[in-house]
């Protein structure tokens, strides 16, 4: 596949996911009477990844993420020559995603962006008040997590056809988990697609949410290469 194609895939996928993720979260979350809350949107960011990874995975992979992209690289599933290009589709698929969000919310009367606009936040500007040192650490953490999940059900002896569903499902669950702590990030792409059309506060915050998800996601390449290592086999004497 050429690089064309793949870059594309992952600039069609990320902007899915902001526009599916962030979406729920801004236009569903809690409109009245009928609102779907945080499980809704942690539903939906596993959503997207779910129906990314079937209908791109077979193209590049379905990355999505920054942070993904680098946890493949240092688990030597992925190649260095493809890891800007990839980044930067991320970014402004992102950043196109929150672009349609954006003339999508402001559609409605009393729609304001210091409302947050599902932007990520620590301290004053988690959604639960939480330091940034605990954000800091809930995102090196889930970031690890989520790549142990990708790197695990992608092996070869995983079973096959199954990791869109795990992968899906465990977004799902670290969105569960950590909505309340920073709005939940893990992908840096998805944090700056947002936080450019917050500005502000968001922008001088964003540095963690590109800091935590990598170092998370380069820990996670570097255990599961380790974990994952096929035993060699012993030469005879």
């Amino acid at each position: 596949m050429s690089l064309s194609k793949k870059v594309g895939a992952e600039f069609l996928g990320t902007f899915w996911l902001v526009l599916g993720g962030c979406g729920s979260a801004v236009l569903a979350a809690a409109f009245p009477n009928l609102g779907i809350g945080f499980v809704g949107v942690a539903l939906a960011f596993g959503l997207t990844v779910l129906t990314m990874a079937f209908a791109i995975g077979h193209i590049s992979g379905c990355h999505l993420n920054p942070a993904v992209s680098v946890g493949l690289w240092i688990g030597k599933r992925f190649s260095v020559r493809d890891l800007i290009p990839y980044i930067v589709a991320q970014v402004l698929g992102a950043i196109a995603g929150a672009g349609i969000l954006f003339v999508i919310a402001s559609g409605k009367a009393g729609f304001k962006l210091s409302d947050g606009f599902a932007a990520n936040g620590y301290a004053d500007h988690s959604p639960g008040g939480y330091t940034l040192v605990a954000c800091l650490v809930a995102e090196v953490v889930f970031t690890f997590m989520f790549l142990i999940i990708i790197l695990g059900s992608t092996d070869k002896r995983a079973p096959a056809g199954l990791a869109p569903i795990a992968i899906g499902l465990g977004l799902t669950l670290i969105h569960l988990i950590s909505i309340p702590v920073t709005n939940t990030s893990v992908n840096p792409a998805r944090s700056t697609g947002q936080a450019i059309f917050v500005g502000g506060w968001a922008l001088s915050q964003l540095w963690l949410f590109w800091v935590a998800p990598i170092v998370g996601a380069a820990l996670a390449g570097l255990v599961y290469s380790w974990l994952g290592a096929e035993p060699q086999p012993q030469a005879e004497s």
